[in-house]
């Protein structure tokens, strides 16, 4: 039997989250909405080194502190909207996590990371172009508190919660 791909998030503060959720239940279709709002950093490392992930990533969030990352405007998908996210410390992050998983992620994983939170995706065009012109119009940047990173299983659509590990407690 073949363990779940493990997917990576950065773990914002739940009331900064709140604003995001709420758009994402709104206009993400019922029908492929499994998940509240998340940022990925990974989005498949091997299941069967689930352990070593967790040393490496354990490792790497213990040199830290919880971090303040800038929303920072928004980007059109085609099929959908996300917010931008502006954050060096998160880049950083997610740099360091990446040298550390070596061989394990994969060529989506190898691309520029380009942190953002989606709310809307798998629609058609006129619809991404309606929520998009509505939310740039009453665009505000603001800020979200990272606290940590979640590790999942992902199962198809679905993802189950495996881990949180907060910045500095660790080990």
């Amino acid at each position: 039997m073949s363990l779940p791909p493990i997917i990576v998030t950065a773990h914002a503060s739940s009331d900064d989250m709140d604003y995001f959720d709420l758009l994402r239940r709104e206009h993400f279709p019922p029908h492929r909405n499994f998940l509240d709002a998340h940022i990925t950093m990974f989005h498949h490392l091997p299941g069967r080194v689930f352990c070593d992930i967790l040393t490496a990533a354990d490792e790497v969030m213990a040199q830290r502190d919880p971090f303040v990352a800038s929303i920072s405007g928004l980007r059109h998908l085609g099929g959908g909207v996300a917010f931008d996210i502006d954050s060096p410390e998160l880049k950083n992050l997610r740099a360091d996590l990446f040298k550390s998983f070596g061989s394990w992620p994969g060529p989506q994983d190898r691309q520029k990371f380009k942190p953002h939170i989606t709310v809307q995706n798998k629609v058609e065009k006129a619809s991404a172009d309606r929520l998009y012109d509505d939310l740039r119009t009453h665009f505000q940047p603001r800020e979200i508190t990272i606290l940590g990173i979640d590790l999942w299983d992902y199962l198809g659509g679905p993802w189950e919660h495996r881990a949180f590990l907060s910045f500095g407690q660790n080990t």
